[in-house]
């Protein structure tokens, strides 16, 4: 979230999509409810279901699943048609005004500039801006050439393209190569006309909801202010990164980033996802959203000039470029990681670190170990067979392993994976994976942080401990980390030097203190350091009040340089619970701890105009104070506090630009840099827009003779979409008999019109069949899912809950088929964020 969950009572309008935020985060939807009540704020929901949270709507939308971009581009085309944009913001603190090179190419056939068909990726040179100065008022000429850079060494790789130090740009917005002209282009095709054709939501229902939506700027308006809610809705699309890129389009268009009450919120579906996230629980990225070394980083050097970006703006303006202090993060993560073993003779240990040489995302992991490449798996706290995409593969993928290591608190699909439908007794025989089933701890019977979606970090007691043989998590972890490291030490290795000199100094090295940990991962001083402008001296030992001490000599050390501040001298941070809050609008400083630096409201500099001056001043968060010569307020400014409004710098300073990005150059995204409607994977039309490039065109998908897609032709006519119940959480509750008697059974929504239409009556049995396999469940007729138009033919969509499976309690035995909703699903995934495509795929449905 760039806000967060309490801050959205503070908004004056809500655009929910993607999410079901009623249903999947019933405690958080409060605030939603508070914006209603106390503001009269106005709600839009856009779902392919009626919901409980569209049931609170003020305006409900039904679409198409996986149109949303269509949506969205549609409302960015209206905001500027009706000039209902924040022009100001606009100019200065987005990138509207600066200058695209010239030979960059908009995709009206389906394509950007650069695309290579042979090996589906983008030579991305164009998407770049042009060097040079204010270009305003002058005559429109071609892109100068570009210097010829020196000679290489021999063998040497030319450097990739860079964005240019000084920035041509036009404040007038007029130049027909400025980001504003070609992002107008870019949607003018996103007309009401083809938002019905391609989403199904009739014109005149499209153009109220864009009315209502864009009215927090009707007449110039810059006081009122409007956020937008998404979940995985959005992300799980072959697409979803470049939704949410569009949602961020749509509210930097509109001024809506920064403020409280505004910005663009997701809504994690755990407690703990957020963190996982900001400590590397993903293959590409280090603690603290660091990039991770790959082949060509020969040395620490190499790395830190590859990633970390140089100030990129127009000429008169500033730029505080935040990660040009990559190097400090680094280097005190190397020093948390590797302790004294970490030195600048040896590069601060940087060669110890993996360089990753190809695409260890979840849906590779899975393909690579059914195709022999992955020998074992760790599975803590997920179920990868339930998971999916097409759990049918996953258990394949398993029945090749070696091994196995599941660390659960209940048996599972994963950990008996040999037990699922259609696996014989003979069939298990020939199955030779070994499984070590572990017991770990559940949530209450460990202590330890949950950062939420608003970034979050709250500690949490021990409620009760855990049972019988059951061990902490960290208990397990460490455990094999010091077996594994003693037979290192008995038996040496090819590369031991990352496991023997790795930093394991706890107090009980077998079961580590988490408050340890925590401790560690907001770093401390390793020798007396001094801030050269206050005279304070932090001393050796002591713990760091934030990143700004953070070195890259090896005087300072951190696990995660966003965390820093969470743990400081003055005690955890992050188990406060102060109640009191000031501003009234939901800030609550002393509850808990949030990154970065304790701040609420990301990019907040932008809650004000060029003066410093609030938009709003009834919900003011910072404002620059003219006596103090400094920022202040009553959230943490999120911005150099002594840069004066004179100086221009740019509110969102972890660009090296200094603003928000419309367009997004380089290498940013992977498939353009505008968002662009493209179709799922399977889908029932051609892409309205371009058919002869209907879906993402380097989107990936798998070979092997499991991976099937559904083509034209082949009776899958229906569009499904997979979805959560309040009653049950993913896969465990169903182990908990409170919730199974709450829903016992699984079921597929069929819209009356098709259930009528094929002779089926709610609680009878429907097949549902995908290229893939297929899945039987009860019937539930509902009118919460209605036929649509879309592109003038009639289409249905059917909803599935992803809960149930073939293990947990056995009260519904012989009343289900235990199959598995994503055995459903596709292998395909988003080339930016490698999720799965597991909304909006096709599937045929027959009475059984």
């Amino acid at each position: 979230m760039t806000n967060g969950w309490i801050d959205i009572k503070n908004t004056d309008m809500m655009l929910i999509m993607g999410g079901n935020p009623a249903e999947n985060h019933p405690c958080g939807f409060k605030w939603a409810i508070e914006a209603k009540l106390h503001r009269n704020a106005k709600t839009i929901v856009v779902d392919p279901r009626l919901t409980r949270t569209a049931a609170t709507a003020d305006m409900y939308v039904q679409i198409r699943a996986g149109a949303d971009i269509a949506f969205l581009g549609g409302l960015i085309n209206y905001a500027i048609g009706n000039n209902r944009i924040a022009k100001d913001y606009l100019v200065n603190y987005t990138n509207a005004s600066f200058i695209i090179k010239d030979g960059f190419k908009l995709p009206e056939d389906g394509l950007y500039s650069g695309f290579d068909p042979e090996k589906k990726v983008y030579d991305k040179k164009t998407w770049n801006y042009e060097e040079g100065g204010d270009l305003a008022g002058k005559p429109v000429a071609g892109t100068p050439p570009e210097k010829t850079p020196p000679p290489l060494p021999p063998g040497a790789m030319p450097p990739p393209p860079a964005l240019p130090p000084k920035i041509a740009f036009d404040l007038s917005l007029q130049h027909p190569r400025c980001v504003y002209q070609l992002l107008k282009k870019q949607y003018e095709r996103y007309t009401p006309e083809m938002v019905e054709r391609i989403t199904g939501i009739p014109r005149d229902q499209f153009l109220k909801a864009a009315d209502l939506f864009t009215s927090v700027r009707k007449d110039g308006d810059m006081k009122k202010v409007a956020t937008i809610i998404y979940a995985v809705g959005w992300t799980q699309h072959s697409f979803g990164t470049q939704i949410i890129r569009t949602a961020a389009v749509l509210q930097l268009l509109m001024g809506n980033v920064g403020r409280a009450g505004g910005g663009v919120n997701a809504l994690r579906g755990h407690s703990n996802i957020q963190g996982a996230t900001d400590m590397a629980g993903i293959f590409d990225i280090l603690p603290g959203y660091l990039k991770m070394p790959n082949p060509t980083d020969v040395d620490l050097a190499t790395f830190l000039k590859r990633t970390t970006p140089t100030v990129s703006k127009p000429d008169p303006w500033d730029s505080f470029n935040y990660w040009s202090n990559t190097p400090k993060f680094a280097v005190s993560l190397m020093k948390a990681m590797y302790g004294a073993a970490a030195t600048k003779e040896n590069d601060w240990a940087f060669h110890y670190l993996p360089k990753i040489d190809r695409n260890y995302s979840w849906v590779n992991i899975w393909n690579d170990m059914y195709e022999g490449k992955i020998k074992g798996i760790f599975a803590f706290g997920m179920n990868g067979v339930m998971i999916g995409p097409d759990s049918n593969k996953n258990i394949d993928a398993l029945k090749k392993a070696d091994w196995l290591v599941v660390c659960e608190i209940y048996p599972d699909e994963t950990s008996e994976f040999w037990r699922a439908p259609g696996i014989s007794a003979d069939d298990m025989k020939k199955i030779n994976t070994t499984v070590y089933r572990l017991p770990g701890a559940g949530f209450a019977e460990k202590d330890g942080t949950f950062v939420n979606s608003a970034r979050w970090l709250q500690w949490k007691n021990v409620a009760v401990p855990p049972p019988g043989q059951a061990r902490l998590d960290q208990e397990i972890l460490a455990t094999i980390f010091l077996k594994v490291r003693d037979l290192y030490k008995k038996e040496g290795g090819k590369f031991p030097d990352p496991v023997l000199n790795a930093s394991f100094a706890y107090t009980n090295p077998y079961n580590p203190s988490l408050a340890e940990v925590a401790k560690e991962i907001n770093g401390k001083a390793l020798a007396d350091i001094t801030d050269p402008k206050t005279n304070i001296t932090i001393k050796a030992g002591q713990q760091l009040p934030g990143f700004a001490w953070l070195k890259d000599d090896g005087t300072t050390l951190s696990g995660n340089w966003l965390y820093c501040g969470s743990w400081t001298e003055a005690g955890a941070m992050m188990q406060r619970r102060g109640t009191d809050d000031p501003s009234g609008l939901g800030i609550y400083p002393n509850w808990g701890w949030s990154w970065p630096a304790n701040r609420r409201v990301m990019y907040n500099r932008a809650s004000c105009d060029l003066e410093g001056k609030p938009y709003d001043p009834s919900r003011r968060q910072v404002w620059w104070d003219e006596a103090k010569q400094s920022w202040v307020g009553v959230d943490v400014p999120d911005f150099k506090v002594d840069s004066a409004p004179k100086d221009h710098m740019g509110p969102f300073i972890m660009n090296p630009e200094g603003i928000g990005r419309l367009f997004v150059p380089l290498g940013g995204l992977q498939d353009g840099p505008f968002p662009e409607h493209y179709e799922p994977i399977e889908s029932p039309l051609a892409n309205p827009l371009h058919p002869n490039q209907s879906s993402n065109p380097i989107t990936k998908t798998y070979k092997t003779d499991l991976d099937k897609y559904a083509k034209p032709g082949q009776g899958f006519d229906v569009i499904c979409t997979t979805y959560r119940l309040t009653e049950h959480y993913h896969y465990w509750t169903k182990n908990n008999p409170m919730n199974v008697q709450l829903v016992p059974e699984p079921f597929v929504e069929v819209p009356a019109e098709l259930a009528d239409r094929m002779g089926i009556r709610g609680g009878e049995k429907v097949k549902v069949t995908s290229a893939r396999a297929h899945y039987i469940a009860k019937a539930m007729v509902t009118r919460r899912i209605r036929p649509m138009k879309i592109d003038g033919k009639e289409t249905f969509q059917i909803g599935i809950p992803i809960h149930w499976g073939f293990r947990g309690i056995v009260e519904d035995d012989g009343r289900t088929a235990k199959t598995l909703a994503n055995q459903l699903t596709p292998t395909v995934i988003d080339p930016n964020a490698f999720t799965p495509e597991f909304k909006g795929f096709l599937v045929k449905i027959e009475k059984v």
